[in-house]
């Protein structure tokens, strides 16, 4: 085992001389380190990339750069804020937390189900969250949990579950080797990559043209990744999944499948050839757009090159059959033999462990969802959670179990929720609502209580989550860069806090006997999982907070000292002592730790997938209608990073991308505004006429919509853009997983009414 360490020195400047600090981005997954200057008062003064990083060695993006920008912000939430008299207003951290007793209080001891939880975007990146999530969902008790994960990944991780027997097995593709890379529906160059992130993904493409190598891109729209692409093929939005049959069916019934690391570790072969046969190059080319000789091409490509990885995103799950499409594109990978390879897809070794990397204490169970449904709408529970589509009905239907609470943990619903005109009635018709959010915005303007986090650079920092997506093992812990600022109370102490509101031990309750208590629990489950007594698990943080618990799973991780039992393990005082990260070595072969199906194999032709893949057919074209699709953009997050200046200058970026041709036939100029409508609203917005996107297509970026007069966001008010999710069905979700279908939305596009 490799652990190699920066060594480079941090030296101590003096007092009154502008300091640097080594730190970890928590901006995006691509997990690039920081060196963050302040001056003699604790203000950021410059934000480079770490040189020193033994990750991202010195990459920086615009959006790490903006990171002193961001914890600056003066439209920041110092103080809680509580509604009285209709109106939120300044409050003592008693009295905001006295207001959350008050208002849960009665719901929680009526019908735990009536108060629901949304789990945002940002809590991916913070390790108080993390840690804390299990104790939160236990403490609320509440089966209404909803997060982004069903309007982003989850098909990913049902697939992950299917084929492999656990969620989060979700292979990466080897960048750093690979020969052939085949991008599905993902931008990587201006999002840095998700679900397998890489800091300077230009630079890794640019190596593998270095090498020899070819990449193609699977989208609809000319995007800055397929800009530079060896090959782009423009599939038509939503249609994605029959190109990956239609590959499918050339590499098995070409005779081209070549497990290699996956031989005798398969089932399903002899159903996967009955499931593809009927969409030959031709019918995946009907239902695609695809020409059938180009599907051939890349299928005996894919299949002839020895080092090749089929790599997909947002493309892939946000659409009518998102799980179908993530399936068909692993397997694709593993009929291939690019699967746990090296230059194919291979899985990380998390430096605190995952289920694959501890004994499994029970034998494997299929993976099943619906132990529970939606009260109205009656989806199923997918992994814990339910649909975000349902939630605004679960809020506004009246009746026994009517939502009647909810928490919202860092998340604008407002604005990232599908059908975004119904969500803020629902948020409106709340009995109680508690954010913990830095903004007064379009969603916590509805709020009943604001309890603010200090900002990113006041806490500790470490990528529990994302680890397990790295393009290589690697540790690095971030100290804070500074103090949390007087009058505030560290994010930890807040969700603590909260915990003991749930319990019912009152909002005065010591938050670190639940601290304690955390602590214990994880404590005894090391010790069964080490096989040894308590009294052996010592950490070297006995005092509370998040480094006592981080230092308990590093050292029973898989790269740990087992408290001394592995001389030269890990622990988090090692960590402590190497902030530019210590580099645990490349990812390596893992399949045999990696399968957890009742069979002991990689799955193949599971049963959901069979019977869903049977009632498919080829999507048809409303006729007089465009499809919607997304877009990124190099200086945006989703709604997080609107109100940071120096990312929000510029041209207007909220703009209906539509092509020439389309223009023409809809009478619209560049820059002329069109009403744009759908099954759940409609919008005005501004058009850039550009080849970017195809005749039938056009594209809007999400998150944006920021006009809402009662929000506290000054600079995101001056280009507020449009909301692109008034145009979301939420009726229209993916069966396998409950993700709602964000991409190819129909809709009617047509010059606005002069003077509307």
């Amino acid at each position: 085992m490799s652990t190699r360490p920066s060594t480079v020195p941090l030296p101590d400047p003096g007092p009154g001389v502008p300091r640097t600090v080594p730190r970890g981005c928590p901006l995006c997954e691509a997990m690039c380190g920081l060196a963050v200057t302040l001056d003699a008062d604790d203000r950021v003064v410059t934000v480079r990339g770490d040189d020193h990083d033994v990750y991202s060695a010195g990459y920086l993006c615009p959006k790490g750069a903006s990171l002193g920008a961001v914890d600056d912000d003066p439209d920041r939430l110092t103080r809680p804020l509580v509604r009285r008299d209709g109106e939120l207003r300044p409050a003592t951290w008693d009295e905001a937390f006295a207001e959350v007793d008050r208002l849960l209080g009665p719901l929680l001891a009526t019908d735990r189900d009536t108060v629901a939880a949304y789990i945002g975007n940002p809590t991916g990146h913070n390790v108080a969250f993390t840690l804390l999530a299990g104790r939160l969902a236990r403490s609320l008790g509440s089966a209404q949990t909803y997060s982004p994960a069903t309007m982003d990944q989850l098909p990913q991780t049902v697939t992950a579950a299917l084929l492999f027997g656990e969620p989060s097995s979700i292979p990466v593709p080897d960048l750093d080797t690979t020969d052939l890379l085949v991008i599905v529906g993902g931008n990587p160059l201006v999002s840095n990559g998700s679900v397998g992130a890489s800091p300077d993904y230009r630079g890794k493409l640019r190596a593998l043209r270095a090498r020899g190598g070819r990449l193609v891109v699977v989208d609809p729209a000319r995007t800055a990744t397929a800009d530079v692409a060896d090959d782009h093929l423009r599939v038509r939005p939503g249609t994605d999944l029959f190109l990956l049959l239609g590959l499918l069916h050339v590499v098995i019934t070409e005779d081209r499948v070549r497990l290699r690391a996956a031989e005798g570790r398969v089932s399903g072969l002899a159903e996967l050839r009955t499931a593809v046969a009927p969409w030959t190059p031709e019918a995946a080319a009907r239902a695609c757009g695809i020409a059938p000789d180009a599907i051939v091409r890349l299928a005996r490509e894919l299949a002839g090159t020895g080092r090749a990885a089929v790599y997909g995103r947002l493309g892939t799950t946000l659409n009518r059959h998102g799980t179908l499409t993530c399936w068909a594109l692993q397997v694709l990978n593993v009929v291939c033999g690019h699967l746990d390879r090296p230059g194919g897809l291979q899985f990380t070794r998390p430096v605190t462990g995952s289920p694959t990397t501890r004994r499994a204490t029970r034998p494997p169970r299929p993976f099943t969802t619906g132990r529970y449904r939606t009260r109205v709408g009656g989806h199923p529970e997918v992994l814990g959670e339910l649909p975000v589509a349902a939630l605004a009905e679960e809020i506004l239907t009246p009746g026994p179990g009517r939502v009647r609470g909810m928490v919202v943990y860092g998340g604008n619903l407002a604005r990232s929720m599908p059908d975004s005109t119904s969500m803020q009635r629902a948020l409106a018709d709340l009995d109680a609502l508690v954010c913990v959010d830095p903004y007064l915005n379009e969603t916590t303007r509805y709020a009943d209580v604001i309890l603010p986090p200090p900002g990113s650079l006041t806490r500790d920092h470490f990528d529990l989550v994302l680890y397990q997506f790295a393009q290589r093992n690697f540790a690095r812990f971030s100290r804070p860069a500074r103090p949390v600022p007087d009058g505030m109370i560290p994010e930890w102490e807040i969700l603590l806090r909260l915990c003991a509101i749930y319990e019912g031990r009152g909002p005065g309750a010591d938050p670190g006997l639940v601290d304690d208590e955390i602590a214990a629990s994880l404590r005894a489950s090391v010790a069964r999982g080490l096989d040894t007594g308590e009294d052996g698990i010592v950490t070297d943080f006995p005092e509370r907070g998040p480094r006592r618990l981080l230092d308990l799973r590093i050292r029973s991780g898989p790269y740990g000292d087992h408290f001394g039992r592995v001389p030269g393990g890990l622990t988090l005082a090692r960590l402590l002592g190497s902030p530019h990260g210590i580099d645990l070595g490349p990812l390596g072969p893992r399949l045999d730790e990696v399968i957890r199906t009742p069979s002991g194999t990689i799955e193949l032709a599971p049963a959901q997938v069979l019977d869903a893949l049977a009632g498919v057919a080829a999507p048809v074209a409303e006729p007089g209608t465009l499809l919607l699709i997304g877009r990124r953009d190099l200086r945006s997050k989703n709604s997080w990073l609107h109100n940071v200046d120096r990312l929000a200058r510029g041209p207007e970026r909220a703009m209906l991308y539509v092509s020439p041709g389309d223009a023409h036939e809809l009478g619209v100029d560049d820059g002329g505004t069109v009403s744009v409508g759908s099954a759940a609203g409609r919008i005005r917005v501004p058009v850039r006429l550009t080849d970017e996107v195809p005749d039938g297509v056009c594209s809007l970026p999400h998150g944006w919509g920021h006009d809402d007069d009662h929000a506290r966001l000054h600079v995101a008010a001056r280009q507020p853009g449009v909301n692109s999710n008034t145009l979301t069905d939420g009726s229209v979700l993916d069966p396998l997983s409950g993700t709602v279908q964000m991409n190819a939305v129909p809709v009617r596009v047509e010059p606005a009414p002069r003077g509307s």
